[in-house]
């Protein structure tokens, strides 16, 4: 009887974790990033999107947060998914501030913040009361050229219904 060995490398590492993202098993997720340091195996850009995501799935911003921190300091480039996926797992938490200061740091690396990384941003703001800011961002996205799509055009819009700002 032959036996096939599945060669563990960054490619096999990355669809198991992407696997992970879309059952939103989190804690596999992790467990996953971890044995590849094991196996000497190097984790890149993808395989941490794919865990952010399976992060913000399980409502865990804490833990998105923390994996953000780690990439940089395995020197693991972000990129606009990376930022995208934080601010969405921050969305589940309320995290305004931290949505805020994502949505800053893509301007300052020049990554193209995206619909779904204001989107996230302003029901940030929503979630934690601060309508005047999602309102801001909306503003900022114009500025941007991003395109406002249904969902950003609901999320001004109730901002606005909460701030009773209808004028």
């Amino acid at each position: 009887m032959r036996q096939n060995k599945v060669e563990l490398d960054t490619v096999a590492f990355n669809a198991t974790i992407s696997a992970c993202e879309k059952g939103s098993e989190w804690k596999t997720a992790l467990q996953l990033i971890s044995a590849m340091s094991q196996h000497d195996v190097q984790a890149d850009t993808i395989t941490f999107n794919s865990a952010l995501s399976a992060c913000e799935k399980g409502c865990q911003w804490q833990i998105a947060a923390q994996l953000f921190g780690v990439m940089a300091q395995r020197e693991v480039e972000h990129d606009t998914i990376t930022c995208s996926a934080l601010i969405s797992a921050c969305k589940s938490g309320g995290e305004w501030e931290q949505s805020l200061k994502l949505i800053s740091l893509m301007a300052a690396k020049k990554l193209d913040a995206n619909e779904v990384a204001f989107s996230a941003a302003m029901c940030a703001c929503q979630a934690g009361g601060e309508w005047q800011k999602a309102l801001e961002l909306f503003s900022v996205l114009v500025q941007c050229t991003v395109e406002a799509n249904q969902i950003i055009l609901s999320n001004a819009m109730s901002a606005c219904a909460e701030g009773t700002q209808w004028e």
